[in-house]
């Protein structure tokens, strides 16, 4: 798996230039059309700052970005997608508006722009024919709204009004609210809530089984009288060994304070299309570790005592931007620091470096638990995605471990690993215990970070075979493998829809289970459809960090067969949900799927 769960990720990350300019997908068509109507030439010159970070030298797909007009009333996201990727077209994002009939959607480059302007373009979709346009940018957020305050206040209206120092909630209530939502409730009521999430995906997915595969409609019948309308039955939610201070993994902004400190390290207190990057310290906080803190706190002073100010997003002025911080049950810690150094001379760069290193060796911070630094330059429009910047050891090993299962992990800086490792040993075993292997099966870990879940089944199989997009992860899966003395174990780099489907079709194993774990958007459309071709493959054990997110999948997996999906179908057999992630509502969701045998007189019983 590529990314945090991002959906799982509670921790505030620091805005990118995306997100800055993401809501430009959140106005309404009222909005669009009221900005333009308002950009008259006489206005050009005082709204130049507000589109200044197109001219900036950092990705933001708005520079790349059309409009598409005349959908099919009420088109949703994966609608969209679906048609998009059919004509192999590759958006970064999507937004959709007017009862889904037009949308924005922007791409990391001129030629993806440039192809999907061609392909789709005159292109009938559903009775409906297309077109694309090329669209404005979205104004900064900030800029934008302290430019607006600037009119109210010369045409003499009033501000917005800063409420009262006594009816302002305190500041650790205000993160609490942010970060950790449900962090006032009851655990059990916690549970109680993930828990119908759950329900409500599974009672979602029997109605769209028995929409798309009418076969399946008399075992189906049986499964909602049995299960409360759900396609199958829901096992007991599984709670987290801890609830508080759980999180091995948080990224933190580097920003002024919402306390008024200057070069404060925390968690973002609002969102940037609110107006503000004011950001909380983390020390009362129920989800981040003590070790987190400590390295945090150590932090913030080193960069106190540096010459250099924390970066603006709003006038993409400063230098300090994030503080990520890894730490393990081995007392490890990672440190990654996000740093822009604008014009700064490389001699200027290597000083700062030094005294970091010499910081968090033999001063300061020595005690601080940081056994890996990082420092990573960032600020080239090159990507969007913060893993792409190559990280600088500066002090320390260069990665981390940690042990789960009683086996033994390497963590580099970029790998995934899930963020709380008291209750990912619970999920594994799980999945261990469902997915019914023995000595002759042939095991595939989609999306499997660093091998954690592979490797944990490994000695129970004949092979592993894993599957991960980011080559610092499989390089992280292979040297875990030698770790546990795993002779049986193989992995390959690669986007799953690209590598999966040919190391399926060469697999010969009439025994074959997967497992995926895929990130918060699910599989890719190909893997689906691979799998259901791959007819040898009868147990699918299906990882969900989103289960809403993930129900395409689920559908896909479940529907008849037609032109587009060869293959018989799978039908699910028993669901739990994890709780990896206290205190947000966030859930981890495990679905078994089975292949459905025609010729099996089984099928004709009602057996779950």
């Amino acid at each position: 798996m590529m990314a945090d769960n991002s959906s799982c990720a509670v921790a505030s990350n620091p805005p990118t230039t995306e997100e800055k300019t993401d809501d430009l997908m959140q106005d309404s068509p009222e909005d669009v059309k009221s900005k333009a109507n308002t950009e008259k030439d006489g206005e050009a010159a005082s709204k130049a700052d507000v589109y200044r970070y197109i001219k900036q030298d950092l990705f933001t797909s708005e520079i790349y970005k059309v409009e598409i007009r005349n959908l099919p009333k009420f088109t949703g996201f994966n609608d969209l997608k679906k048609f998009l990727a059919k004509h192999s077209i590759n958006p970064h994002k999507i937004k959709l508006f007017g009862k889904q009939t037009f949308a924005f959607v922007t791409f990391k480059n001129e030629e993806e722009r440039t192809k999907a302007m061609k392909r789709v373009h005159g292109t009938q979709w559903k009775g409906q024919v297309l077109s694309v346009r090329l669209a404005k940018p979205k104004a900064d957020p900030i800029l934008r709204k302290r430019k607006r305050e600037e009119e109210d206040g010369a045409a003499g209206q009033p501000l917005t009004k800063q409420p009262d120092i006594e009816d302002e909630e305190p500041l650790c209530n205000q993160i609490a609210n942010v970060v950790t939502p449900l962090w006032n409730v009851p655990y059990e009521e916690q549970l109680k809530r993930k828990e119908q999430e759950v329900v409500a995906v599974l009672q979602r997915l029997a109605k769209e089984i028995g929409s798309t595969n009418k076969a399946m409609l008399p075992w189906l019948f049986a499964q909602k009288g049995k299960y409360n309308k759900m396609c199958c039955q829901l096992e007991e939610i599984r709670p987290s060994p801890s609830e508080t201070e759980y999180r091995n993994k948080c990224e933190f902004l580097i920003s002024v304070g919402a306390d008024g400190e200057n070069k404060t390290i925390g968690f973002r207190l609002g969102k940037y299309k609110g107006g503000s990057c004011a950001v909380v310290g983390p020390e009362e906080t129920c989800h981040v570790s003590v070790e987190a803190k400590r390295v945090v706190s150590d932090f913030q002073k080193f960069i106190r005592t540096t010459p250099y100010s924390v970066y603006r997003p709003e006038t993409y002025e400063g230098h300090w931007k994030q503080l990520t911080v890894r730490t393990t049950r081995l007392k490890q810690a990672m440190a990654i620091v996000f740093f822009n150094p604008q014009k700064l001379e490389e001699e200027e760069l290597d000083a700062l470096k030094s005294s970091m290193r010499l910081c968090f060796t033999e001063g300061e911070g020595k005690d601080s638990g940081v056994t890996s630094l990082y420092f990573v330059r960032e600020g080239q429009r090159t990507s969007p995605n913060a893993e792409d910047f190559p990280c600088e050891l500066v002090a320390g090993e260069s990665c981390i471990h940690e042990e789960l299962l009683g086996l033994k992990f390497r963590i580099s800086p970029h790998s995934f690993f899930q963020v709380n490792t008291g209750a990912a040993e619970v999920l594994y075993s799980a999945v261990g215990e469902w997915a019914q292997l023995d000595h002759d099966s042939t095991l595939l870990d989609v999306c499997c970070g660093t091998g954690t879940i592979g490797i944990s089944l490994a000695k129970r199989v004949k092979k592993v075979i894993g599957i991960e997009l980011c080559q610092e992860a499989v390089e992280d899966a292979k040297v875990n493998a030698k770790l546990n003395g795993l002779t049986n174990v193989e992995f390959h780099c690669g986007k799953a829809e690209d590598v999966f489907p040919n190391i399926l079709g060469a697999l010969v194993s009439p025994n074959i289970t997967a497992i995926v774990d895929p990130p918060r958007a699910g599989l890719h459309s190909k893997v689906i459809l691979a799998i259901r071709r791959a007819e040898h493959l009868k147990r699918l054990v299906y990882v969900a960090c989103n289960p809403k997110a993930a129900i395409n999948n689920f559908i896909d997996l479940c529907r008849a067969p037609s032109n587009r999906v060869h293959g018989a179908p799978f039908r699910p057999v028993r669901a739990m949900a994890v709780d990896l992630f206290p205190q947000t509502m966030h859930v981890e969701m495990l679905l078994l799927l089975e292949r459905v045998d025609y010729d099996s007189k089984q099928e004709s019983s009602n057996k779950p």
